[in-house]
């Protein structure tokens, strides 16, 4: 068989291909099993084995007179995805099941409301079967794919129903349902989603997650499936993650601008907030989105797509065009809800795409397993898991600087232009010496009331924050939180592939921050404000190599500060 051919197989998948296969020609009657090629075969036992992996890892979750639905496991130490409509009338303890016939309690860790996601964490082990998250991105309609869950509740046994399909389309918008519910960029399927089905896994040919699965379309009685289900994408979960396993409310993002269509078919802004990031940055009305975080932007549910798959907070890079000229620049996303008013919706429940549920079971005794992994926290889902993840930063930043000294920190060097600087960092003190003169921060007082150097938003409070993470760890400065987790290049975002950093957010001595760590404890960038309306200090570090210093890149909102090349440090390791 050749290679073309085998492709071809692998892609359609191996159903198909066995079919394929027989409609290709193949003896009927007794020697039919004997006739059909050892390819097709193999390729039968490959979607054999990929169902029976899927189906390890599908999580049956009930909430008692609530209902319940599907989950299914991304990690061994029992992270699961499930929908929001799933689990927000389940409360904050559930009990779930495997495919092995097994119970086990699980806690509420995160919610994305908005997009219809939920994370939770299942109790009892530290090997449960999971399955890997794929590149949605690269599914195409025609894709074979198949759906592993509890539809009308019926796996009594815990054993997951199977349902098999292709997809049938990709990158589709569908309007929000009530209040709080937005399907964006989703995978359609004609596998039959049922209630009960939603929360549960969309895999491709292989078992690989490329989606969980949410709407249906039901006829009006009966709510039975008529071929076409949606699944949230794998990239968009993968965008949300961090802030889940942080026990946060997630918030989508907005661009503070809404866009419509021109006479001539071109995607323009419509209307800006004056507020907003990308109005301070320079996009003005009936300029053109030609992407948004790098992905080309043709239609008006193209953008709402894009924007759809992002958290609040992010960095993105915008490429618009005006007077037949293309610009780009980095914009900053805001939340579509204010925080008190996400909370607010999600107390008040929303609209849920037809579940099998019941009542809310209201306050009610926490099981003896949940009680020592849940915290509740304004603000917050979950805060025992924020905590968590927050300690986790603060031993890899700990292990990264163990032997740094709490004495004075010395960085100097040239700026581009070849000028010399010298900067330092001591417990009580921020100085640093710039041919405009020499610019000094008290580290022990408010830090907003003197964002020096003049013009940089703040590089010495940002500087001396990040010192006191270091040398006093999270838990004692200000209130620290994990905020997820960001692109560590926000001008190259890439779905699957590109890196994710973690992010630690502090409010201390009226400036608040954001501090991204990559797994080595190394810092990669900060983001200070002295005042919520005010163009942050951005602050970008290139760590050094064998043929290149390290550098420092300060960014006042949309304007340059200054480029820093660091020559020296002192003592060794001090560089961020």
């Amino acid at each position: 068989m050749s290679d073309a051919v085998q492709s071809w197989l692998r892609r359609i998948g191996p159903a198909w291909a066995a079919v394929a296969a027989l409609v290709g020609g193949l003896p009927m009657g007794g020697q039919a099993a004997a006739a059909v090629p050892l390819e097709v075969r193999a390729a039968e036992a490959e979607r054999i084995a990929a169902i029976r992996r899927a189906s390890a890892a599908a999580v049956a979750i009930f909430a008692g007179e609530a209902g319940g639905g599907s989950g299914v496991l991304i990690a061994p130490d029992g992270w699961a995805l499930t929908n929001f409509h799933v689990v927000q009338p389940a409360g904050v303890a559930m009990t779930c099941g495997l495919a092995d016939g097994r119970l086990y309690d699980a806690v509420l860790v995160g919610l994305d409301p908005t997009g219809d996601v939920a994370l939770v964490k299942l109790l009892g082990r530290n090997d449960f079967p999971h399955v890997p998250l794929a590149d949605s991105d690269a599914v195409e309609p025609g894709d074979w794919c198949f759906a592993a869950g509890n539809p009308f509740l019926l796996a009594t046994d815990l054993v997951p129903s199977i349902s098999a399909g292709i997809v049938s389309g990709t990158h589709r918008y569908q309007e929000p349902a009530g209040t709080l519910l937005e399907y964006t960029d989703c995978i359609q399927v004609d596998a039959a989603i049922n209630p009960g089905n939603s929360g549960g896994g969309l895999f491709d040919a292989v078992g690989r997650l490329i989606g969980v699965n949410g709407r249906a379309s039901f006829e009006k009685r009966g709510r039975v499936n008529v071929g076409a289900g949606y699944a949230i994408s794998a990239n968009q979960l993968r965008n949300f993650l961090g802030c889940l396993m942080g026990g946060r409310l997630c918030d989508h993002a907005t661009l503070g601008a809404t866009v419509g269509t021109a006479a001539d078919g071109r995607v323009v802004v419509s209307d800006i907030l004056q507020s907003s990031d990308a109005w301070r940055r320079g996009l003005q009305y009936d300029d053109e989105i030609v992407a948004l975080a790098g992905r080309p932007v043709r239609t008006v549910n193209a953008f709402k797509n894009v924007l759809g798959t992002l958290p609040a907070g992010w960095q993105v890079p915008l490429v618009y065009r005006r007077d037949g000229r293309q610009e780009q620049m980095l914009v900053r996303l805001a939340g579509v809800h204010a925080p008190a008013d996400l909370a607010r919706l999600v107390a008040g429940g929303a609209e849920p795409p037809g579940e099998e549920q019941g009542p809310n079971p209201g306050e009610t005794p926490l099981p003896e397993p949940i009680r020592g992994v849940y915290e509740p926290r304004p603000g917050f889902v979950n805060y025992h898991f924020n905590r968590l993840q927050r300690d986790r930063v603060a031993r890899t930043i700990a292990d990264r600087h163990a032997s740094r000294s709490s004495g004075p920190w010395t960085l100097a060097g040239r700026l581009a232009d070849g000028a010399e600087f010298r900067l330092e960092l001591s417990d009580s003190q921020a100085t640093i010496d710039l041919p405009t003169g020499t610019s000094v921060l008290d580290a022990d007082g408010p830090l907003d009331a003197n964002p020096v150097p003049p013009g940089s938003g703040g590089l010495l409070a940002a500087l001396a924050v990040w010192r006191q993470l270091v040398t006093q760890g999270p838990a004692a400065v200000g209130s620290t939180t994990y905020f997820g987790t960001a692109a560590r290049d926000p001008w190259h975002i890439d779905p699957a592939d590109g890196e994710r950093v973690d992010v630690l957010e502090t409010a201390v001595a009226g400036v608040e921050a954001r501090f991204a760590v990559d797994a080595a404890g190394r810092l990669c960038w900060i983001d200070l404000w002295t005042s919520p309306e005010a163009d942050p200090c951005e602050i970008r570090f290139a760590h050094p190599t064998e043929n290149e210093p390290g550098a420092m890149t300060v960014h006042r909102g949309p304007e340059l500060f200054g480029r820093f090349l660091i020559e020296s440090v002192e003592p060794a390791g001090a560089m961020p």
